[in-house]
């Protein structure tokens, strides 16, 4: 335990302060609990900490005069260890939300000691979410006695953040000059707090400075957060656009049912999460994810095959007669999800490698599963960039997007390479609907949230190019999320789509227009 001597710890606790912890009205409770685990500090008191975490479990039951810690049904004294005898009169303590984040607090002050940094850095912070004047002692205690430098400046937060609700003003006034320095979402909204109890002139205006400094210190990591939503938003719609980039863009095909193929791939990825959890080891469940991608591309590029083999063939060159048969398999689609899997939406989990996230400022963390979406685009957009570009099946593809009579006189099988063409698209959009599995429930409607999104996308990029593929999604990608922080998401998706609509009057081909006789005839 905490500091403790060369000797066995001392057991400060006694029946009084036990009882005193368990009964009573929250404040009351508070202050005793204060006054112990200070107590428990000085003295290196084990006794205390085990109660504490028995009120914490709710295994506390208290009579009269005394508190009894309950462990499988037989009663034990919180301060010798001996068991004992529970009267029936004895009533089990109840503790509401505030007294749970009390006894969260006072377990994390007794760690203050700790040999672990980590541990010592998770009871400061624990500390300074709850400020209490009452602490100070604790917290004295433990800067005089840390050494880490970077735990020694939270602890000294932690002092001021304690002293801010101090009934000597100017003690309030140092504290708010000193909270100016951390820079953190907590510590604006403990000094928020105080502004609005604060009576002193001049310790209010101290606080509305501070908040001003913290304000101007956060901005970076506002900014940057934004930035990196719009990346985040702009790969998948990077995603979702890539497989329509050569259903649309390189065969002119209007796949009205491409947002489905997308929602295919995403219970392809739910089909495989439940079979690692019925039919494999736990150990074995963060790995369905990838085993989940391939799945999904396979699933979503036979559905594409088959639809194009037996519905797209015939309608080549008739856009409109496309746009409907498409819409209208699009609904047959999504109501045999809801026939094989319900009308709900369904959970996919992240694996544990996708939890948490990189703290990159105090006001900025980029979540994993946000980080691995960003390069798994990246990765999908190479992919297929080496497809089409540097494969024979790509420059097949090529040939006949450009001129499909000469093609086929070359000996290309043109209806085989459509087909081929039209499954990678679709395979794209699984994949796409894969990764949005991760950051989202999975459900039959899935896929009418990114169509629109994804055909001004590629339009805006200009029709058959890939490059502008990728201008077009970070950039949207990007603008919704800042015109978002400004106006709200229904205006930032006006403000976008009015850009988008001027930007095409302007220019008509897309950011990269196709060059050639082809594009010329």
């Amino acid at each position: 335990m905490l500091w403790s001597a060369a000797t066995l710890p001392a057991h400060a606790l006694t029946d009084a302060d036990a009882h005193a912890m368990a009964a009573g009205d929250a404040e009351t409770r508070i202050e005793a609990i204060t006054r112990a685990v200070t107590a428990a500090v000085e003295k290196a008191d084990d006794r205390t900490a085990a109660f504490l975490q028995a009120m914490a479990d709710d295994a506390v039951k208290t009579t009269a005069d005394r508190a009894i810690v309950m462990k499988d049904d037989k009663g034990t004294d919180p301060v010798t260890g001996l068991e004992v005898k529970v009267p029936d009169d004895a009533e089990d303590v109840v503790n509401n939300n505030l007294m749970r984040s009390e006894l969260e607090v006072a377990l994390a002050a007794l760690q203050l000691g700790s040999a672990d940094n980590k541990v010592r850095g998770d009871a400061v912070n624990a500390l300074l979410k709850a400020p209490s004047e009452a602490r100070l002692p604790l917290i004295e205690k433990a800067l005089a006695a840390e050494k880490d430098a970077a735990i020694r400046a939270r602890l000294a937060l932690a002092r001021s953040a304690s002293l801010l609700g101090s009934e000597d003003a100017a003690k309030r006034l140092a504290a708010a000059k000193a909270l100016a320095e951390s820079k953190t979402p907590d510590t604006k909204l403990l000094l928020n707090e105080r502004l609005s109890e604060e009576q002193d002139a001049a310790v209010k205006k101290q606080l509305e400075a501070s908040i001003k400094s913290i304000d101007e210190g956060l901005v970076w990591g506002e900014r940057l957060g934004q930035a990196f939503t719009g990346i985040s938003l702009g790969s998948i719609l990077l995603l979702v656009a890539l497989g329509l980039a050569i259903t649309y863009g390189l065969m002119g095909v209007i796949n009205m049912a491409h947002g489905e193929l997308m929602m295919i791939g995403a219970y392809a990825t739910y089909v495989m999460q439940t079979v690692f959890q019925r039919y494999l080891p736990e150990s074995a469940f963060g790995w369905y994810l990838v085993a989940a991608i391939p799945v999904s591309f396979l699933a979503s590029a036979l559905v594409g095959a088959a639809l194009e083999r037996s519905v797209i063939r015939f309608l080549y060159g008739r856009p409109l007669e496309t746009l409907l048969a498409t819409w209208g398999i699009s609904l047959v689609l999504m109501q045999a999800v809801r026939t094989l899997f319900g009308a709900q939406n369904v959970g996919v989990e992240n694996p544990a490698w996708m939890s948490g996230g990189i703290e990159l400022l105090p006001n900025l963390m980029l979540p994993w599963n946000r980080v691995l979406i960003i390069v798994f685009a990246a990765l999908v957009l190479a992919g297929m960039a080496f497809l089409i570009g540097k494969t024979r099946l790509g420059l097949f593809v090529r040939g006949v997007t450009q001129n499909r009579p000469i093609a086929s006189c070359m000996g290309v099988n043109t209806a085989r390479i459509d087909t081929y063409a039209f499954a990678l698209g679709s395979g794209i959009a699984g994949l796409a609907g894969c990764a949005l599995s991760q950051i989202g429930n999975v459900g039959p409607d899935l896929g009418q949230s990114y169509i629109v999104d994804s055909f001004m996308v590629v339009v805006v990029g200009g029709v058959g190019q890939l490059a502008g593929t990728v201008y077009a999604a970070l950039g949207l990608g990007i603008l919704n999320k800042l015109f978002e922080g400004w106006a709200g998401a229904v205006l930032a998706k006006i403000a976008v789509l009015v850009l988008i609509i001027v930007f095409i009057q302007k220019r008509p081909q897309g950011i990269f227009a196709m060059k050639g006789r082809s594009a010329e005839a």
